[in-house]
């Protein structure tokens, strides 16, 4: 029978002096430490950010592990690519894993530091998804059309389903999911993953099982496959600019092993500038926290 997990102590402490994360002490095993970082009232929607990892058996439902608040709405981010993806395939714009190959167009995103060079050149599916290419994201969105797009975003119940995009700017067809209007909380994220792995999106099976493949990952806590997709960004002012002293991240996904699914949502958000995308470092928060729980339920 399976129990919410004790040993989330794999939740790490940030040292912002060092960008490093330790592990606390054997006396916490059996507490959620998570440091939740507040926010200012200029972010828009919401003026208080929260940090959550929550993780959920994928065919009861049961929470097994939560930490944090897990309810408000944030920019999605990359992680949005999940049903991007799926729109993709279900659309048969994108045919497999290496086609269609796209290139970027004027007025699409063109990346920050070392983004500039994993984002040249052409692209496939499977490097859009690898280097997470937002400009493949919106060279797929505006071959949808913004009828269509909506459409899906309506029937996946994807958040708030505002793809309008910057204040002023009707946007929304190429910026809504990137610090922008499209928001959705972690967990609504996890929700629409249950849906995608239980068959019951609007979609075909063929794209839920092309969509999957995309996001297999390497690593395997506790034994287990892992899946899953990080997203950063910036929370936005009410004048649509970006505050970059308040990242946040995503990292986003599922595990299996054994005929059992694990659903899995980590969001973190700071109140200080960092110098790498923040969903990266959710991912390797969320890895260390997976390890206990994931054990948890296999006794």
């Amino acid at each position: 029978m399976s129990r919410p997990a004790d040993g989330i102590a794999a939740f790490l402490t940030e040292n912002p002096a060092r960008g490093l994360f330790r592990m606390p002490g054997r006396r916490g095993l059996g507490i959620l430490g998570l440091f939740l970082i507040a926010a200012t009232a200029l972010a828009r929607p919401a003026a208080a950010a929260e940090d959550c990892l929550l993780v959920t058996e994928l065919k009861t439902a049961q929470v097994v592990a939560k930490q944090g608040l897990c309810a408000s709405r944030h920019s999605p981010a990359s992680t949005f690519k999940i049903a991007l993806a799926l729109m993709g395939y279900d659309s048969l714009i994108l045919k497999s894993a290496t086609a269609p190959v796209f290139t970027t167009e004027p007025g699409l995103a063109e990346g920050e530091g070392a983004q500039k060079e994993t984002w040249a050149g052409p692209q496939t599916p499977q490097s859009w998804m690898k280097n997470s290419v937002a400009w493949y994201s919106q060279v797929l969105t505006r071959t949808l059309g913004a009828e269509k797009f909506a459409g899906y975003v309506k029937a996946f119940v994807y958040g708030n389903e505002n793809l309008s995009g910057d204040p002023g700017k009707d946007n929304g067809l190429i910026r809504a999911w990137l610090s922008s209007s499209l928001q959705i909380s972690p967990r609504e994220q996890v929700d629409f993953l249950r849906k995608m792995l239980k068959g019951e999106l609007p979609v075909s099976a063929d794209a839920v099982d092309k969509t999957v493949a995309l996001l297999k990952l390497p690593e395997e806590p506790a034994g287990y496959m892992l899946y899953g997709k990080t997203g950063s960004g910036f929370l936005q002012l009410n004048d649509g600019s970006l505050d970059r002293t308040r990242p946040f991240g995503w990292f986003v996904g599922w595990a299996e092993k054994g005929g059992r699914t694990f659903v899995f949502v980590r969001f973190m958000s700071l109140d200080f500038a960092v110098d790498e995308p923040l969903g990266l470092r959710a991912r390797r928060q969320a890895l260390m926290a997976l390890e206990p729980v994931l054990r948890a339920q296999d006794r």
